[in-house]
């Protein structure tokens, strides 16, 4: 019901993200979605892969700090209204968003998001039979 994500620690200078990209264009991973969060000093590069194992020991193998983490990818209906519907159901069962981002994939919305109690959204994503997405739908 989750997927794996990594979140790629990269300081905030010129060259430190195409890096990144080098090393995994070389190793022919393909980039489903990403999102940068930034301080000052460092960016958080959050991404979703066809292979996330594979892209955490490139990036670890590189000595690029890098974590992987597990966050829910609902399927959506790509029409206005349906994001907040989904983040509704799941903020109305006590639940809370930590981040989130989204994006299109095979003309369907999907919201990629960590939350502070996983086993609850694992509940309310069942009970509502919520169309979740796997690493599966990510494969080439």
């Amino acid at each position: 019901m989750t997927i794996k994500q990594l979140s790629i620690f990269i300081e905030n200078k010129g060259g430190t993200l195409i890096r990144v990209l080098d090393l995994l264009s070389q190793a022919g991973i393909q980039i489903i979605a990403s999102t940068v969060a930034d301080t000052k000093d460092y960016g958080i590069y959050r991404v979703l892969c066809n292979e996330p194992a594979k892209a955490y020991l490139i990036m670890k193998e590189a000595g690029i700090n890098t974590q992987l983490s597990d966050v829910f990818t609902l399927s959506i209906d790509d029409e206005p209204g349906c994001a907040a519907k989904a983040i509704k159901t799941i903020s109305d069962a006590g639940v809370s968003i930590l981040y989130l981002y989204s994006f299109l994939w095979n003309g369907r919305g999907v919201l990629a998001f960590r939350v502070d109690d996983a086993e609850k959204a694992k509940e309310i994503i069942m009970l509502k039979k919520m169309h979740f997405l796997t690493e599966d739908d990510f494969k080439k």
